[in-house]
């Protein structure tokens, strides 16, 4: 017998991890007889399944007004107190609204009481699961203390009591062990351990005729060795490092292409990746104009291929980060079996790099021995094949869907008291 269950967050839309990774939830919990709808701010669900309140979209202009004047300073003015609190107000009786008319039974919680975007939308849901008791599966991807950005607030005490709630009803569900530590550490709330994953029991299919028009519509000579960095230009995903590879292996051939585009955080880093690559003689390609979620043609009428597409004719994955959460560019690389230089971030290191991947690791640092590796990968295609068979293998063994599914059971068993998932 399957349940209703509501994902509640400020946005389940486009192809940040938050929405990628709860639908695959949803996919999962679909396959078992369960039934999602949708809360949010900003939605690409379907209308019938989906509630859509504007408030709770972190970039509605009266949540960013509270966010201009809480984040950076030490102390808010009344008329920003009594805002946040008329606002999740608000929001909580469409919660109430949301629970009624799709019948719900369980929520799920995607970041939003764990990351304050929407300081409303969290106290909204705090106080709604305080009043009703509601089972309630809290999943955070990003809390507020692994942010530079929030450590200078206003709202400490929203913070403590809403981001994450400690409520008798409500499971804790983390992605990696750093973020398991630190919520026992900081709040005393234990956690179920739950990675980001992709469906390796079904590994792509192989590249088709369209997708082998990307390097063609990217200028691209059939020989050329494409280096895809595979993230947003922002300064935390090291784009510096590709572009230190590609130059310190003096082959015209290689050519380094970035896939995403600068989001919300202006364009002068990507302004000085250019004239570094211009520096360094670094054929870089930025090509988010050209890839998008679709198969589809751009404004320019040029066709647009899809993540897939461009993972599909890469040779090499470049992921050069400073922190991640997780790392879902890094499992996609070992799904479309690509060779992947990685800067050993801190989540690699705990919850990756010990389960004994071959990758090129970096340690903060282009060395010789970095570009010797990535020669050799390069070169030798036997010892390439054996790398990401390897990694393949493992992920599926580590990161598959079989992974969620069984601890989705056991998250929807510890409320309904049956295994039926």
């Amino acid at each position: 017998m399957g349940h209703r269950i509501g994902f509640v967050g400020t946005r389940f839309a486009g192809t940040d991890g938050v929405s990628l990774e709860s639908a695959k939830w949803a996919q999962l919990l679909w396959d078992h007889k369960h039934v999602a709808y949708w809360y949010g701010g900003a939605l690409d669900r379907d209308d019938s399944i989906s509630m859509r309140v504007p408030y709770a979209n972190f970039k509605h202009p009266d949540i960013e007004w509270i966010n201009d004047r809480v984040f950076g300073r030490s102390q808010r003015t009344p008329d920003v107190t009594q805002r946040i609190w008329s606002y999740s107000e608000f929001l909580k009786t469409t919660l109430y609204e949301f629970k009624k008319r799709f019948d719900i039974e369980i929520f799920i919680v995607e970041n939003a009481l764990c990351l304050p975007m929407n300081i409303p939308l969290g106290v909204a849901i705090t106080q709604y699961i305080a009043e009703t008791g509601f089972p309630t599966i809290a999943h955070h991807h990003d809390f507020a203390w692994e942010r530079d950005r929030f450590s200078v607030n206003a709202v400490q005490d929203f913070l403590d009591m809403a981001f994450p709630p400690s409520l008798l009803t409500v499971q804790h569900v983390t992605i990696n062990s750093f973020a398991q530590a630190q919520l026992s550490r900081r709040k005393g709330e234990s956690s179920t351990l739950v990675p980001n994953v992709l469906d390796f029991e079904n590994p792509p299919p192989e590249p088709d005729e369209y997708s082998q028009g990307f390097r063609e519509d990217l200028d691209l000579e059939p020989d050329d060795i494409i280096f895809l960095q595979p993230t947003r230009v922002v300064p935390r995903k090291g784009i510096e490092h590709s572009i230190a590879v590609v130059a310190a292996l003096r082959n015209p051939k290689c050519k380094l292409v970035v896939s995403h585009e600068s989001g919300d955080e202006g364009p002068d880093y990507m302004i000085a990746l250019q004239e570094l690559a211009e520096q360094e003689g670094v054929d870089l390609r930025f090509a988010a104009t050209r890839i998008g979620e679709i198969r589809a043609t751009n404004e320019e009428g040029e066709r647009t291929y899809t993540l897939a597409d461009a993972y599909s004719q890469a040779d090499f994955i470049t992921y050069p980060s400073m922190y991640e959460g997780f790392g879902n560019a890094l499992l996609e690389a070992f799904y479309y079996r690509k060779p992947v230089l990685v800067n050993r971030y801190s989540i690699f290191i705990t919850d990756i790099e010990p389960k004994g991947y071959k990758v090129i690791a970096m340690n903060g640092l282009v060395t010789r021995d970095v570009i010797e590796h990535v020669r050799k990968v390069i070169k030798d295609e036997a010892y390439r094949n054996e790398m990401v068979e390897h990694n393949y293998e493992l992920s599926k063994a580590f990161f598959s869907y079989s992974v969620l599914r069984r601890r989705l059971r056991a998250l929807i068993t510890n409320v309904t008291g049956v295994d039926d998932l």
